[in-house]
């Protein structure tokens, strides 16, 4: 029996070559405009008792050619690769994206998915691949024609409150802040992950123990300020006031993702996965007179993220 192969990282290990439809983008996000496209092209690949592939390029192609290394990406790659296998595909290439990469010709690059993939049709929307960036649709519906696989082109298939869903929206809306415009079009509430690390353990001795989150230096941070969100540990789901910035009462240089899990009453989970699940804003971060004030205010902000999540 062949092994079911569900993430592919580059081109050249994938032996399992088969007619396959392939999407091809960048995905970060996987919003909901991105889900349209997806269900779309699985649907027809399942009709058509053929693969469905996604081919995801990291790092993103504006990151490569700007040198940007700030924060940006709405998730990890991980979390991209899993969105992407819970939405339907059968598969998911994560296709480095470097100098040499933006140096290959876009025939050869075309040859690749041909040869390796057994690529019947390619789906995206405003197609620019290769050197120079002459993959472009004209490019390859020539190739397409010449080599037996179709082009389908799409649009923006999705809109939330009238306005089209992008991941240039969703990333303006967590610099606002702004988790009903995110997460509604995530269709899903947005997710950090990371591993609790231990720090100064400051929160203990005001009454209010957090877990200190080590975030990936590239992946974009909601603005700063106090959030109600759920914490998701060992299986079990807490109702959480979370804090991102830079603690400007106690510190106010590093900036930080801290989380009070309300009602936990287990051990340390330093070296853990914590997940937080965003759900809304309730304020700004501030600085305040000192540690009694700052004490009163987190009761507040902790009494007020109880009644913004139901659990």
């Amino acid at each position: 029996m062949t092994q079911q192969i569900h993430r592919v990282n580059t081109l050249a290990e994938l032996s399992d070559r088969r007619p396959t439809y392939l999407a091809l983008g960048s995905f970060d996000g996987v919003h909901l405009g991105h889900q349209a496209v997806l269900r779309q092209m699985m649907a027809e690949a399942q009709a058509d008792g053929v693969r469905s592939a996604v081919l995801t390029f990291f790092p993103h192609p504006k990151r490569v050619l700007s040198g940007d290394h700030s924060r940006f990406y709405i998730n990890t790659i991980d979390d991209r690769v899993e969105l992407l296998l819970a939405s339907g595909a059968d598969m998911v290439i994560v296709h480095v994206f470097d100098n040499n990469v933006r140096m290959t010709r876009a025939t050869d690059f075309v040859d690749q998915l041909v040869t390796n993939v057994d690529m019947r049709q390619i789906w995206g929307g405003n197609f620019a691949f290769g050197y120079r960036r002459e993959g472009n649709i004209d490019f390859l519906r020539h190739e397409g024609a010449a080599r037996g696989f179709e082009v389908r082109t799409v649009e923006a298939m999705a809109t939330f409150e009238g306005a089209l869903i992008s991941s240039s929206r969703v990333r303006r809306g967590l610099d606002a802040g702004d988790f009903q415009d995110v997460n509604g079009c995530l269709g899903r509430r947005h997710a950090l992950s990371g591993e609790v690390l231990r720090a100064d353990q400051r929160g203990r001795t005001i009454g209010f123990p957090t877990a200190n989150l080590g975030v990936w230096e590239e992946l974009l941070l909601p603005t700063d300020g106090v959030y109600a969100a759920y914490g998701l540990l060992h299986g079990r789901r807490y109702a959480a006031a979370v804090n991102i910035g830079v603690r400007p009462t106690v510190n106010g240089r590093d900036r930080t993702v801290e989380a009070f899990l309300l009602d936990y009453d287990g051990e340390e989970f330093y070296g853990q996965t914590l997940r937080l699940e965003f759900e809304a804003r309730i304020r700004p971060e501030q600085r305040f007179s000192g540690l009694d004030a700052l004490r009163a205010q987190i009761a507040r902000d902790v009494e007020q993220v109880r009644q913004t999540l139901p659990l």
